[in-house]
Formats: structure tokens, C-alpha cells, sequence
């Protein structure tokens, strides 16, 4: 064996390889870049959504980085002498074999086109997925991201998304209920809740429309239970619950209207 043809080609080979490893990740730096500085310039632009613009972009991304991905092991083994159409054309037909038996791969990107065309969810947007509640972080062509508010992240197949629920298109709806005796005056009570709302609507600007005292929602055990709806701002529907029931809680103890909880009643026998 002449070992210095075989170094010197050896040394010939690392030094494409290690060529071809700048090339590659200089080349995934650029197109990166070029990627978020276009769709950035496409969000001041204004003419679409933020939410659509991230989303778009992530996509953008993934599919640049499996194109380079390929080119890349294309280049490599012809750096190590074998014949890249061959074994391209070869893995074509296993490919086709192969696509067969990997019908939920298709299936995950055909339905994670639909998503995408129809604009289903969008990246930020709060929605309900095969059962998942949570924020979208990635909508790609095979899975989609939704991080849930226990901030778990949840991968999930597109086509395990038979149905979507978005709630983030258009704005939300904050409910309370809030209950009072049976002995307090139902009128009364709708009156100062009516006031605290009317209150709190003009200082909140978080809430669209009311709140409004919609009127006795049930009849308890113990208690007349109260709604109170309003619209608010996306996201901020769970805010606004949290101050009205705080501030809808310290008027009715301010008027001396009780809201009633469960009491237990010992009765103790005694022994003839």
C-alpha cells in the first residue's frame, strides 16, 4: 500500500469535507438571515398579520434547512467518491417503496398544507388541537407546536388535527358568575354589580363591550347565582374575570349583600 497517496488523499478528503462543513453552515447562516429580514420587512410593511408573518417564516426556515440538509449529503458523498445521481436515483425508488408504508408522513403534510392554506391557526394564536389547549409556537408541515399554559410543549402530527378551535379570532368573552343569598333582594343586588361594571368599564380598557349584569343564570342549594358577561381584548379575557370578581365581591360586602357558602350542621343525640 503507498501510504502517502493514501494520506494524501485522505488529507484531500477531510479537507473537502471540512470545506463543505463551513460552506454549509456559512450558506444556512445566510439564508437564515435573508429568510427573517424578508419576512420582517414584510411585517412592517403591515400588510399582514403578525401572527401569519411568524408563522410563515418558521416554515420558510424549516423547508430551507432540509433543501441544504440534502445538498449538503449530496455534496458529501461525492467527496468521498461515490455516484450521487446513482444513489439519488436509488434512493428515489426505495423512497416510492418506502412511501407506501409511511402513509401518515403524507398525510402530515398534506394536512399541514390545508392548515396553511386556509389559515387555520396561526403562530401566537390561542387554540384548541386534538384536545390540547395552548399558545402555537410552529405550525410546520408535518407537526404543529402548541405550548399549554402548564408550559408544556406538545408536538403534535398534523394529521392527528381533525379539528381546530381558535379562539383567538376576534375578541373573547369574560364570564362570571357570582352568587347571593336567598334572603337578599335580587334587584338590589343586579343594581350595585351594575354600578361596579359600569365602573370598571371605563377604567378598563382591556374590555370592548359591558360588562353587563345579564340577570339569575341558576337557583342553588344555598344561592341565586348572577352572570356577567363582557368582551375583551384577545387573551385578556381571564384579567378582566379576575378584576370583576374581586371588585363585584368587595361592593357586595360594601352593601351588606352575603354571598353564602356551604354550612354543616352537627346535631348531637343524646342518650335516654
Amino acid at each position: 500500500m503507498n501510504w502517502t497517496s493514501f494520506l494524501e488523499g485522505g488529507i484531500e478528503i477531510f479537507g473537502q469535507a471540512v470545506i463543505a462543513i463551513i460552506a454549509f453552515i456559512i450558506a444556512k447562516s445566510i439564508g437564515n438571515k435573508i429568510i427573517k429580514t424578508g419576512f420582517t420587512k414584510m411585517q412592517e410593511q403591515k400588510d399582514i398579520s403578525l401572527g401569519r408573518v411568524k408563522t410563515l417564516e418558521k416554515l420558510a426556515l424549516n423547508a430551507f434547512s432540509y433543501v441544504l440538509i440534502f445538498v449538503f449529503i449530496t455534496i458529501v458523498i461525492s467527496i468521498f467518491g461515490l455516484d450521487a445521481t446513482g444513489l439519488i436515483a436509488g434512493a428515489g425508488i426505495i423512497g416510492l417503496a418506502i412511501g407506501f408504508g409511511a402513509q401518515g408522513l403524507v398525510s402530515d403534510v398534506v394536512t399541514g398544507f390545508f392548515i396553511l392554506l386556509e389559515r387555520q391557526i396561526d403562530v401566537g394564536d390561542y387554540v384548541t388541537a386534538s384536545g390540547l389547549d395552548g399558545i402555537v409556537e410552529e405550525v410546520g408541515l408535518r407537526t404543529t407546536l402548541i405550548r399549554g399554559f402548564d408550559g408544556t410543549l406538545h408536538f403534535i402530527p398534523n394529521r392527528n388535527i381533525s379539528s381546530v378551535s381558535n379562539h383567538s379570532r376576534g375578541n373573547m368573552r369574560a364570564l362570571v358568575d357570582m352568587s347571593i343569598s336567598y334572603d337578599d333582594n335580587i334587584d338590589e343586588a343586579v343594581k350595585v354589580m351594575q354600578a361596579v361594571c359600569d365602573r370598571i368599564a371605563t377604567e378598563d380598557e382591556r374590555i370592548v363591550e359591558g360588562p353587563n349584569v345579564v340577570g339569575v343564570q341558576s337557583l342553588g342549594d344555598s344561592d341565586v347565582v348572577l352572570r356577567i358577561v363582557a368582551k375583551t381584548v384577545n387573551m385578556e379575557q381571564w384579567a378582566v374575570e379576575r378584576t370583576l370578581r374581586k371588585e363585584l365581591k368587595e361592593a357586595l360586602d360594601a352593601n351588606g349583600i352575603e354571598i353564602p357558602f356551604p354550612h354543616q350542621v352537627y346535631i348531637e343525640k343524646k342518650n335516654a
